[in-house]
């Protein structure tokens, strides 16, 4: 008979069962295994709404800037069409308000106008930038604490072994082999909460930084309309 027959008929279990490791586990270790599982649900809700919302604000921008840049007055625009729900929409929103500000008594300042329309526009687009990369922090934590909590519960539950061993005065790997195996699917559950998060977040903030530089050069393409009206009055 081979060692895999005599584990079966003595009733050991032949494969690695995650239900059964993680209720054997020490309660301490269980703790660690819950915490890890709710954080990766939470990462993998996180990445799956994140994605889908940047697909949406991806295509609704695209045809937002489409009907900006073909309206012929861009403060009747942001006023009677401008959607407020979009990042572009409260840019725009933000240098129209600022130039009705700014003519509404007469232009004295033209350059220190154009300084004012910059500095409002580029304040909302990293306003906007912030608010997008606002739930990546979880990600991020994620990413670089779960492989240690999870390293927690591994040492803990070896820990426990060796306390087992000295109980039971006996080293066989009958005694310490399912505590290491319960310990190490700790680690295991860490690194498996751990690695989708880094990734999400390494893509998510390169997505967020691109559209971050879509919206600066809007504004930098609405700040010069906005200088060339400047020039005729």
């Amino acid at each position: 008979m081979t060692t895999l027959d005599l584990l079966a008929a003595a009733g050991a279990p032949t494969r690695l069962d995650p239900v059964r490791l993680f209720m054997d586990a020490d309660i301490v270790v269980k703790l660690v295994m819950a915490g890890l599982l709710l954080a990766s649900v939470w990462t993998w809700a996180i990445i799956v709404s994140f994605a889908l919302r940047m697909s949406g604000i991806g295509r609704r921008t695209g045809a937002y800037e489409e009907d900006f840049w073909q309206a012929e007055d861009f403060d009747a625009f942001a006023r009677q069409k401008g959607n407020g729900e979009l990042p572009p929409g409260r840019v725009a929103r933000a240098g129209v308000a600022e130039w009705r500000h700014s003519v509404k008594g007469g232009i004295r300042d033209r350059e220190g106008t154009r300084q004012r329309l910059a500095a409002v526009m580029e304040s909302q687009v990293a306003q906007e930038a912030d608010e997008l990369a606002e739930r990546l922090n979880f990600l991020a934590t994620v990413g670089s604490v779960a492989p240690f909590v999870g390293l927690f519960g591994t040492v803990w539950g070896i820990m426990n072994s060796f306390f087992q061993i000295g109980q039971q005065e006996s080293s066989s790997l009958a005694v310490v082999a399912p505590g290491i195996s319960e310990a190490l699917f700790a680690t295991a559950i860490g690194l498996f909460a751990a690695i989708p998060a880094v990734i999400a977040y390494n893509r998510f903030s390169h997505a967020v930084n691109r559209y971050e530089s879509r919206l600066q050069r809007f504004a930098d393409r609405l700040h010069a309309s906005f200088s060339r009206q400047l020039e005729a009055q």
